[in-house]
């Protein structure tokens, strides 16, 4: 397995409290798939096992993101016009029970769930993600043979391991995720009013509450990357990757083109791939150009956390450039 942005990183890129992590999936209302459930029709498999489920735009906030804290959850996106699809299916629900609750799959059909498949940024079937710790982890695409695949997971839980995430499930444990949940603690009541405005699609509303929250409070960090996050869901919304990435291509020293891609790229969970675009980008642009582009740089490190270690590295680098 290659070494794939956020694999080694200490928190989810986006935050789901007071904020968005992978676009608006995670402030959907949850509807139950849990594991022992019966698959949809024309599942690759079936009926789901002890360790896998079928997960879905509305459901991935409580079945992916809350237990890919405990064990690192692996996304098949399948489709049920696809036998390579199919066949991989079985060979990675097949390793899931050796596994025996250290690892969960969960099967997204792509034609069902149009959001999980943009947020994924899936461009073929079938493709297979993890989650750990709420960050995607683009892991490969197309048909591999088993032996790839069990090579596959042995990293992914190395690197699960190496971030904290060593737990194992129970079987039926997916099927009371909601209920075992801790209550946490209430939001202030500005970054409710964002939070609530998210789950409505109203992501104006959501600026706003943060905004005000800022001039409340200037120094609140929760309200600051809640903004930085919301901003970049609105720059995104509707965008064609695709066009965007051939646009970006053919303009490399268009701060605007290559801001897009990158603003897509974090989305997506590929920060590293977002922070080296700008960076080159501010190498090859002067005078205002660069300043817009630095800029934007600077505000992407909010969107992922100032904390995380690929923002400072990418500093360094972009003061490299700079001077």
């Amino acid at each position: 397995m290659t070494n794939q942005p956020g694999m080694r990183a200490g928190r989810p890129s986006l935050n789901l409290r007071g904020a968005v992590d992978l676009g608006a999936l995670a402030s959907r209302p949850a509807a139950s798939s849990g594991a022992g459930n019966s698959g949809a029709p024309g599942s690759p498999a079936g009926t789901p096992g002890a360790f896998v489920i079928d997960a879905s735009d509305a459901s991935f906030a409580t079945e992916v993101i809350q237990l890919s804290q405990t064990v690192p959850v692996v996304l098949d996106f399948w489709a049920s016009w696809s036998d390579q699809g199919r066949q991989l299916s079985q060979t990675l629900e097949a390793l899931v029970a050796e596994l025996a609750g250290r690892v969960l799959l969960a099967r997204v059909e792509v034609d069902a769930n149009p959001q999980l498949v943009q947020a994924f940024q899936v461009q073929s079937i079938p493709s297979v993600f993890a989650v750990i710790k709420g960050q995607p982890v683009p892991l490969f695409q197309g048909a591999q043979p088993e032996a790839q695949v069990r090579a596959v997971f042995d990293e992914l839980l190395r690197v699960a391991e190496a971030n904290g995430v060593t737990g194992r499930l129970s079987a039926g444990e997916t099927d009371d995720a909601e209920e075992t949940e801790p209550e946490e603690e209430p939001l202030p009541p500005l970054h409710q009013a964002a939070y609530d405005a998210i789950e409505k699609d109203d992501l104006d509303g959501a600026i706003a509450a943060y905004e005000q929250a800022l001039r409340e409070s200037p120094a609140d960090d929760l309200a600051k990357v809640g903004l930085a996050q919301v901003q970049l869901m609105k720059r995104t919304n509707g965008v064609d990757l695709h066009e965007a990435r051939q646009t970006a291509a053919q303009n490399p020293a268009d701060p605007d083109a290559q801001i897009v891609v990158a603003d897509l790229d974090v989305l997506g969970g590929h920060i590293e791939d977002a922070f080296a675009r700008l960076i080159d980008t501010v190498r090859v642009t002067v005078g205002d150009d660069r300043d817009k582009v630095r800029a934007h740089l600077v505000e992407l490190f909010e969107v992922v956390g100032k904390e995380d270690p690929r923002v400072g590295k990418a500093r360094i680098s972009l003061a490299n450039a700079l001077f």
